[in-house]
């Protein structure tokens, strides 16, 4: 797979990059990470790429001409155009279900925010998909896009250690994960499930199931009934 980010700060990237499972994807050759510095793109010596907003207010706002010329740049960058998102608060909610359509796709562009958003014409030319995180605000969309980045490398096939590890992930099956334990058998008088400990693996799966169950019903009672 190829990412591709597209970002004022590039920088903010090298720790998520060169740490932990998208190190280990992109070594294992699973994914290709290209960042982008929209800047490179602007038509302004000083490269500037944002303005005050028409009709008045606080904050800048990001400004077409280097953003689309970066995101066209970009997209011919390789023969796939890919999938192009912007992260936005206006945007669908990202949801697993949403990290394993994208990983089902060849190359993925994801662009970031900043500011007061962006000037509305770069929607109407490039035509992306919208995505948010939630309903909280962010000072720039990179968190966002390391977010999204790494939910989709994680089920990218043969990046984690087993290939049991993704499935079993809270919300991969709309439930909560179920509780965890490893040594010692017993910590400040708290013991492992004797469950747990017996080898019976029949026993061990219900129990997981259950426990599974009881935790969405106390913490994420939604998941299990979500709206119409």
């Amino acid at each position: 797979m190829r990412i591709d980010i597209l970002t004022l700060f590039p920088g903010i990237f090298s720790g998520f990059l060169g740490e932990s499972i998208p190190k280990i994807a992109v070594e294992k050759g699973a994914v290709d990470v290209f960042l982008h510095d929209i800047r490179d793109w602007s038509a302004n010596r000083h490269g500037k790429v944002d303005d005050r907003p028409f009709g008045g207010g606080p904050g800048m706002v990001m400004a077409c001409q280097s953003l689309v010329d970066a995101v066209e740049a970009v997209r011919d960058m390789a023969a796939d155009p890919g999938r192009l998102v912007f992260l936005t608060p206006e945007g669908r909610p990202f949801l697993q279900a949403v990290a394993r359509e994208y990983a089902r796709d060849e190359r993925l562009i994801l662009v970031c925010g900043r500011y007061e958003g962006f000037d509305e014409r770069v929607f109407e030319i490039l035509r992306p998909e919208r995505l948010s995180l939630g309903d909280f605000v962010l000072s720039g969309g990179e968190v966002a896009a390391m977010t999204v980045a790494d939910a989709v490398i994680r089920l990218l096939p043969g990046v984690l250690g087993s290939p049991e590890s993704a499935p079993a992930d809270s919300f991969s099956g709309c439930i909560l994960d179920h509780p965890h334990y490893t040594q010692p058998p017993e910590y400040r008088g708290l013991a492992v499930p004797e469950v747990l400990r017996g080898g019976n693996h029949a026993k061990i799966a219900a129990w997981r199931l259950e426990q599974a169950l009881e935790r969405t019903r106390r913490f994420r009672p939604d998941l299990l009934d979500p709206p119409e």
